[in-house]
């Protein structure tokens, strides 16, 4: 009894150790479905030329990016910082206090001032545009406008379909690769949504973008309780949400990418 209830407790000790330092995004398929979405709402020139900058490679193929670098710490670790903004609930980010290695906003605007600089190299534009396809993703993920306490929602532990897991973990994969859709079946299905409906999700500016997926993340730290086992409801309650995300990410990355290569 004693030798069973030790393995026990190791187990979930392993299970929290490694879901509370998981800080991923969104998955790849996630990535890939909102590039897929901002795609379709190029431009002709803008398309021409962001195909000219990747080599063809699409936007879906490089939102990954930013993600498969972030192991190279060495070379890469100055764009760590950039994946998320942590910030208190009730808290204006004008008034809340920065991290001095920059975040999500502040590494958006740099891609965008690289990409919009006359004097910046082609390998220099091609890089930040990989990285800003990335980050607008993030940008939409609403635990990467999280509480620095809890990193973002990693450290709440709950269970998906009795399997260990956190909050942060349930956002990123686990709502997505339930319903095991590829990135082509989530970016084909998104919403039919009339101009005038487009223009209002693309209005404002990335930090409005930013407030209005942190009302969202307001309600998803209120949506589980720790320990919870979320299952079928969670996924019917809040898949409709994720695609929603995804397809308000593809489109405002796709009015600025119009804006950068008008």
């Amino acid at each position: 009894m004693k030798t069973k209830f030790l393995l026990l407790t190791i187990s979930l000790f392993l299970s929290i150790s490694l879901t509370a330092n998981n800080d991923d995004v969104w998955g790849p398929t996630g990535h890939r479905a909102t590039g897929k979405i901002a795609e379709k709402h190029l431009t002709k020139k803008a398309q021409k030329k962001i195909t000219e900058l990747l080599q063809g490679e699409s936007l879906a193929f490089v939102s990954t990016y930013a993600d498969e670098i972030k192991s190279d710490r060495k070379k890469y670790g100055k764009f760590y910082t950039w994946h998320y903004v942590n910030m208190p609930l009730d808290a204006r980010y004008e008034d809340s206090k920065k991290n001095p290695d920059g975040d999500l906003i502040t590494g958006i605007e740099e891609c965008v001032k690289v990409l919009k600089d006359k004097n910046s190299t082609t390998e220099d534009k091609r890089f930040y545009l990989k990285m800003l396809v990335h980050l607008i993703g993030d940008l939409h993920q609403p635990m990467h406008i999280g509480q620095s306490e809890d990193k973002g929602g990693n450290t709440i532990q709950v269970q998906w379909h009795g399997k260990g897991s956190n909050l942060h973990r349930v956002w990123d994969e686990d709502l997505i690769n339930k319903w095991d859709m590829s990135y082509i079946e989530l970016a084909n299905n998104a919403k039919r949504l009339s101009k005038d409906q487009i223009k209002a999700i693309q209005k404002g500016s990335v930090v409005d973008w930013m407030y209005d997926t942190h009302k969202l993340t307001k309600k998803v730290y209120n949506s589980v309780e720790v320990g919870e086992n979320l299952r079928y409801r969670y996924s019917y309650d809040y898949f409709p949400v994720v695609r929603e995300q995804l397809q308000k990410g593809g489109l405002r990355l796709a009015k600025l990418l119009n804006e950068i290569f008008c």
